[in-house]
């Protein structure tokens, strides 16, 4: 059994739909952010730089931080959404979400979502950036039924919580036709449903 500490953000539904793709058994451990429980001694020896989520699974006493890292364990493990044939391309786009879409969007909510007039600067530059991370996307997907090619994997699993909060941007989905498809495509899985749900069960999909 995978027990998955996180809290409810786009890193977490990462894992809860994975999860839930590949079938697993799992309890979800709250972690309240806002309370600093990320600091907590007994989080900090699972997750050294106090961040959600993580896993610990259970059957091997295996514990697991960083949610790239824990995809790739969960796909390779379960045998799923990690075509080995297609793993060069698969990990690029993985990485991309881990070293640009998910950071730069993340400011991009700091600034914008959260702290809305604290730096004009910084809501600038940020916006720039996630709308060009939109573009890049779309060319991809334009070309492409998934991120690394025509199966779905997790690099798409990666990447596609971060677009499911579109309605914080004021970009546009709609306008990136390529994108907006997938998006679609991807928030009609069952699996994608339930995951995204995973701490609230009231929760919708956004609609483009």
């Amino acid at each position: 059994m995978i027990e998955l500490f996180s809290s409810d953000t786009p890193n977490g539904k990462k894992i809860s739909i994975m999860l839930e793709e590949i079938g697993y058994e799992y309890k979800v451990t709250k972690i309240d952010l806002s309370k600093g429980e990320q600091f907590k001694p007994e989080f900090v020896k699972i997750s050294p730089f106090s961040k959600i989520p993580t896993i610990v699974d259970h059957d091997n006493k295996e514990s697991v931080f960083e949610s790239g890292a824990i995809l790739i364990y969960l796909a390779e493990k379960s045998g799923k959404f990690y075509d080995k044939k297609n793993k060069l391309k698969i990990d690029q786009w993985l990485m991309a979400q881990m070293g640009i879409v998910g950071p730069f969007i993340g400011q991009y909510h700091y600034f914008y979502k959260f702290n809305r007039g604290l730096s004009e600067i910084g809501e600038k530059r940020y916006f720039e950036i996630t709308k060009n991370i939109y573009k890049i996307l779309d060319v991809q997907l334009k070309n492409n039924k998934f991120l690394a090619g025509e199966s779905y994997s997790i690099a798409d699993i990666a990447t596609w919580p971060w677009i499911a909060r579109h309605n914080w941007h004021d970009i546009g989905l709609k306008n990136y036709s390529g994108l907006c498809k997938w998006y679609e495509i991807i928030a009609e899985r069952p699996a994608v449903i339930k995951g995204f749900k995973f701490m609230d069960e009231v929760s919708e999909i956004p609609k483009p």
